[in-house]
């Protein structure tokens, strides 16, 4: 894919298809920028209710391009006027694009006269053009996304908007790199090859300062990594730690990112329902989108030395998997008496918590889809956050920043009581109610007083639901934009 900025009039874009938005005016559907159509067209668009269209956001309608040098023009929902965000203009370009799978070449006259808006829609509409057609033996069946982008602006050639646009493809590299690895099957990336996607993507990137360390069984059990050694027990597919270290020339900051990995969660011998277990071939999609949240900051040159933690585990019932009373001993020695085997990505995580807090990063971040509580607080958009004061409302400030929805989510010292285990320091489960907070809390016990947040993404990272915005259905990405805006707000400005 391809993005470039130009200040052409619209109705002579040598395109496809061209975009515009529809918003919404006391109650009826106005199309903005209607001034810069053709005027056989703005006739035609001129009662827009008429033709079933209301402006609101998600919409997108097709018609006749008539008097454009464009075959259709695109009609793409905003919701109310006076509300129009950046976000809303990426959910829109997104929405579009998306629409517009097996259009080669797109371009986008949406209300973009400044560089945070001609960002937001060269982010949306290339974050919407994605398909994954890996298992597509058939070619009636695929439709490759938008090839060529062009976003209309005023000011084509102003730097911030230049360099907002260039950014905005590394982001959705990193972003499209992370749901192909969700959306990939468990019987293709397990561990061991995941731990060799990472080695693929890192050196197909093409950054420099980055290198790849895999620690496979035996370095696991020579480690002492307990976790690890015991989720992955019970798969014939054993579990690795991969390390992604970018490593600057002069690093003004040090930052950890830990990423839950695992590739199949069948439960183990606390076996999950089978309705819906197919979607848990997602459980790895915190490992990768911190593998590729490390790559877009060697990409982009940050100063900020970043080191990603993969804790890649199958978690597998059979004779050798791990049993409920089992007691594991985590890096570091904190002990653990397993109550439930299907609370085994906190497990593989305490591993990966201990092993970045030894390198003494200035903070860290983890990311997982960890508890169905969060789902059940939150819904499936909405990724919650917890940690330490500071970087937790860093986080949610990234968030808010990059256009994703984290929600800031306390720790209560009294939950820890419910991690209380007859026989070893910690038990891996706690009281019912709650699941979300006692997890968050049971991570903290390994970080020590490092500066640190927990990401649960359980919900928002994978879509089981109908595509939205630029969201597809399957993996979503969710956790790349915000860890990245994260490390650029610790990249000094000056």
């Amino acid at each position: 894919m391809t993005v470039s900025l130009t200040s052409q009039d619209p109705a002579h874009l040598a395109v496809d298809a061209l975009v515009v938005a529809v918003a919404q005016r006391d109650g009826a559907p106005v199309v903005l920028g209607a001034e810069r159509l053709p005027a056989q067209l703005r006739t035609e668009l001129a009662d827009a209710a008429a033709l079933g269209i209301t402006g609101a956001a998600d919409e997108v309608r097709r018609l006749p391009g008539t008097g454009l040098a464009a075959t259709v023009v695109v009609l793409t929902g905003v919701g109310p006027e006076d509300r129009v965000t950046p976000e809303v203009l990426r959910r829109a370009a997104g929405a579009a694009t998306r629409e517009l799978a097996g259009t080669a070449s797109v371009g986008l006259a949406l209300p973009a006269d400044d560089a945070a808006s001609v960002t937001a829609v060269a982010e949306g509409a290339l974050f919407g053009a994605y398909s994954y057609t890996r298992y597509r033996a058939s070619e009636v069946t695929k439709q490759a996304p938008v090839g060529a982008i062009q976003v209309v602006t005023a000011h084509p050639r102003d730097a911030a908007a230049l360099a907002g646009a260039a950014r905005a493809v590394i982001v959705a590299d990193a972003v499209h790199g992370t749901r192909d690895l969700v959306n990939a099957a468990p019987n293709d990336l397990y561990p061991a090859a995941f731990a060799d996607a990472a080695k693929t993507a890192v050196k197909d990137s093409g950054a420099k300062g980055l290198k790849v360390t895999v620690l496979d069984d035996k370095a696991l059990a020579a480690g002492g990594y307990g976790g690890l050694i015991g989720v992955g027990q019970g798969s014939v597919r054993g579990p690795r730690l991969v390390k992604v270290a970018y490593t600057p020339s002069r690093p003004k900051a040090k930052v950890a990112l830990v990423g839950k990995g695992i590739t199949f969660d069948s439960g183990g011998i606390s076996i999950k329902p089978a309705a819906g277990m197919e979607a848990m071939k997602s459980d790895m999609a915190g490992a990768a989108a911190v593998l590729h949240t490390v790559i877009a900051a060697a990409r982009l040159e940050l100063p900020v030395a970043v080191t990603g933690w993969l804790c890649l585990a199958e978690n597998m019932p059979s004779g050798t998997a791990q049993r409920p009373s089992d007691v594991l001993t985590i890096r570091g020695g904190t002990t653990v008496e397993v109550l439930n085997t299907d609370a085994e990505g906190r497990l593989v995580m305490a591993d990966g918590l201990v092993a970045a807090v030894e390198e003494k990063p200035d903070a860290v971040i983890d990311i997982a889809t960890l508890t169905g509580a969060q789902v059940v607080a939150l819904g499936h958009r909405v990724s919650a956050v917890m940690g330490t004061d500071d970087v937790r409302g860093e986080v949610v400030a990234a968030a808010q920043a990059s256009g994703e929805q984290f929600w800031p989510m306390p720790l209560p010292s009294d939950l820890r009581a419910g991690l209380k285990s007859k026989v070893a320091d910690l038990a891996n489960i706690g009281d019912r109610f709650g699941g979300m907070l006692t997890a968050g809390i049971f991570l903290q016990e390994f970080v020590g007083q490092t500066p640190w947040a927990h990401l649960d993404i359980a919900g928002p990272a994978y879509n089981e639901r109908s595509a939205h915005g630029y969201t597809p259905v399957g993996g979503t990405g969710v956790g790349v934009r915000t860890m990245l805006a994260l490390l650029e707000g610790r990249a000094p400005t000056a």
